[in-house]
């Protein structure tokens, strides 16, 4: 193979962008999962400790997830209206 054949297969050749589409739509961060996790683990070891525990897991839980559903709802509101469908 010769010089100029080696430098050919090198060189990249710049691709044309794709073309703009819509934008990509990420969450904020939340610690509304955290939240969650947490009232779940306060209901299972309230099952074999003392049921209070269970009582305070039950409605951290019920609180989290419904603010995080909340949450979840004004996002969707949010985007575009192509999105609805």
């Amino acid at each position: 193979m010769s010089k100029g054949d080696s430098q050919r297969h090198h060189r990249v050749e710049p691709e044309a962008a794709p073309p703009i589409g819509e934008e990509i739509h990420l969450p904020g961060g939340s610690i509304l999962p955290l939240v969650v996790a947490i009232g779940i683990t306060m209901i299972v070891v309230g099952t074999t400790i003392w049921w209070v525990w269970s009582v305070v897991g039950l409605i951290i839980f019920g609180f989290a997830t419904g603010r995080w559903i909340r949450d979840v709802r004004r996002d969707v509101d949010a985007l575009p209206e192509e999105h609805h469908h």
